[in-house]
């Protein structure tokens, strides 16, 4: 991605230079020939970096960068003074104020692209460094959702599982009722001497018979209704208990 400089220098041919240096070494530049404006365009452009002369009228470079760390939306943006004054004190004042670097003049396009290079690798770090972070914050959220979720859906399973015993259970406990009566009916239907005793043991062998038919129906019935969805209803109304 293009990086975008701004460049405040007073002096229009200085200025110019160093957007073709820049221009040249694919930097995206735009410029001020005061610190008023360069103020104005740190704000409605944005820039990735900052080269800014110390010495303009009006507004200095130390008061520009002054505007700028005070600003939250610009104070951090990298910025480069560019200075013909070389005193310690001078450096001091400006570093204290939150320079990141400086360039005396007169400097080569290599000393300055050098310096602009080093700066920028130094803010692209940190940056990549938070991108890693949040990917892998992001990452572990998603991981943390989907552990949930099958935690949820064996929880589910389970339930159900219990569930369909427990109806089972029931349901075969319920069925030996029907059985031991059929059993009984047969054992004393063998031994019956008048037609009216061997009616009464058929209709039971009968009606024990159709009660076995509707339980084993019923279990098909519940085996396709024992939804989770379902059991979730079932439970909520208390038609089934919840395992122990």
């Amino acid at each position: 991605m293009t990086k975008k400089i701004l460049v405040i220098e007073d002096e229009v041919q200085i200025c110019s230079n160093i957007q073709q240096i820049l221009g040249l070494s694919d930097f995206q530049t735009v410029s001020a020939n005061n610190g008023l404006d360069g103020l104005r365009l740190a704000k409605s452009e944005k820039p990735d970096l900052i080269c800014c002369d110390i010495m303009m009228p009006d507004l200095d470079g130390y008061g520009v960068l002054k505007a700028l760390r005070q600003d939250p939306e610009t104070d951090s943006i990298p910025v480069i003074l560019l200075t013909a004054k070389v005193e310690r004190s001078d450096l001091r004042h400006g570093m204290e104020l939150g320079a990141d670097d400086y360039i005396t003049k007169p400097f080569s396009p290599e000393e300055l692209l050098k310096a602009i290079e080093m700066r920028l690798a130094r803010v692209a770090k940190p940056k990549l460094m938070k991108q890693q972070y949040e990917k892998e914050r992001q990452q572990n959220i998603k991981l943390k959702q989907e552990i949930q979720v099958s935690q949820q859906k064996l929880e589910e399973t389970k339930q159900l599982a219990d569930m369909r015993n427990e109806v089972l259970e029931k349901l075969l406990q319920d069925l030996s009722n029907p059985l031991s009566n059929i059993n009984m009916a047969v054992h004393m239907l063998k031994q019956v001497q008048s037609d009216n005793d061997r009616d009464r043991y058929l209709k039971i062998l009968q009606e024990e018979y159709d009660r076995e038919i509707m339980l084993l129906n019923e279990m098909k019935n519940l085996q396709a209704l024992l939804t989770p969805e379902n059991a979730k209803i079932l439970q909520k109304f208390n038609l089934l208990h919840h395992s122990k």
